[in-house]
């Protein structure tokens, strides 16, 4: 039998302020532009729009909690939280933790 893998899936949804949507899709593009220069393998992270324009689901998987902690201290990425939460909301943050079933791509 296959040992439990120790990933760790966060799918965050939230409705911006639509004053400030446009503004919270460059701070996230800032966001993926630093994990890619950091070159963490075990993030896998990314952002989707809904077709409201304001409503992002963010989906985050993580190899370990290390690399969890990683995204939560990188500078643009609590940048982008801090003016966020300064734009308010439409609709608040939802957090769930996520199982996966299958993927068609290795993830780690």
């Amino acid at each position: 039998m296959r040992k439990s893998n120790p990933m760790k899936i966060v799918k965050v949804v939230y409705t911006a302020n639509p004053a400030f949507a446009e503004q919270n899709q460059k701070n996230i593009q800032n966001v993926m532009t630093n994990l890619r220069k950091l070159g963490s393998p075990g993030i896998n992270y990314h952002c989707c729009l809904g077709s409201d324009g304001k409503t992002f689901i963010h989906t985050s998987f993580f190899q370990s909690d290390d690399d969890r902690k990683t995204l939560n201290e990188l500078p643009s990425f609590i940048y982008f939280q801090e003016q966020l939460k300064a734009a308010g909301f439409e609709d608040p943050p939802k957090q769930e933790f996520l199982t996966l079933v299958g993927s068609s791509v290795d993830i780690f």
